[in-house]
């Protein structure tokens, strides 16, 4: 029996494995650790899980993910995104163990009418993107079984997202302003955390970068008009610019991925974000 490390079981993504393990109990054993068990900045806690657990694959779902903060904590961002990264690449490699590592779409500088490919040229804008590009590197360069999934917009019923706080603030506020010059491509975590496993169930494996998000581009407005439609709000959202609404790190204006060859690649088709919405508003509905 294949064996699954996942690192980063407490968040949105983790969440989402755990929630789905059951389904492959017969074929795969995972191990699901959280930075209170493994730190991942700390080598010696990174190899002493290796060497306990002997892992198949590692799905490294932690990541530093204030977008913000990172901008005065770049020292932190990457600790937690570039070497502690490139630290568990060289461990999986040492212990021939495929990695699965999820980046950002911040990677990119976002000033293109053109969906991104993997191949194209990379230039984040702030630290996070920054941290997450290198940690990508560094990630290819120490193992050559890396697979690398950039994401993007991610959200889920588990932790802090775009979705919930919308719904938080649709049941406190009678209007709100919501950026509708911003581009990109909301994801379900659940729907990521399937992909994951129909890649390491596939017998033939292809390494490197895959970009995997649902489809198609929308605007945070639009994607929270469609929050407010599906779970039956009446408060009023009106569209306002990116600098109506400054942020301490800049954000890609169209950061909107080409999923071509996740598909081509693996037969992963990706759905329509609209569909994965309208999915996870049941479940949180069902959570009240």
């Amino acid at each position: 029996m294949k064996r699954i490390l996942v690192i980063g079981a407490n968040g949105q993504l983790g969440h989402c494995l755990q929630k789905l393990a059951h389904r492959y109990h017969d074929v795969f054993d995972f191990n699901f650790t959280s930075s209170s068990v493994l730190d991942i900045t700390k080598h010696e806690d990174i190899s002493r899980e290796f060497q306990d657990y002997q892992p198949d694959y590692c799905i490294n779902a932690s990541a530093y993910t204030a977008v913000d903060l990172a901008e005065t904590e770049e020292d932190k961002a990457f600790a937690v995104n570039t070497y502690a990264v490139a630290d568990l690449a060289d461990v999986c490699e040492s212990h021939e163990c495929t990695l699965i590592h999820v980046s950002t779409d911040y990677v990119f500088e976002g000033n293109t009418n053109i969906d991104y490919s993997e191949d194209n040229f990379t230039n984040p804008q702030g630290v996070y993107g920054a941290s997450k590009r290198k940690g990508e590197e560094l990630a290819l360069d120490n193992n050559p079984k890396t697979i690398i999934l950039r994401t993007s917009w991610l959200y889920s019923e588990f932790n802090k997202n775009f979705v919930k706080t919308m719904l938080n603030l649709f049941a406190t506020k009678d209007e709100l302003g919501i950026v509708n010059d911003q581009y990109g491509q909301p994801t379900n975590a659940n729907d990521l955390a399937d992909a994951i496993m129909e890649i390491i169930k596939k017998d033939a494996k292809h390494f490197g970068i895959f970009h995997f998000s649902n489809y198609p581009e929308t605007t945070w407005f639009n994607f929270a008009e469609k929050i407010k439609e599906y779970s039956g709000s009446s408060v009023k959202l009106n569209p306002i610019t990116t600098e109506q609404f400054p942020t301490p790190a800049k954000r890609p204006m169209r950061s909107t991925m080409n999923l071509d060859k996740i598909e081509k690649t693996y037969g992963i088709e990706p759905r329509r974000w609209e569909h994965s919405l309208e999915e996870c508003i049941e479940v949180l509905k069902s959570l009240k």
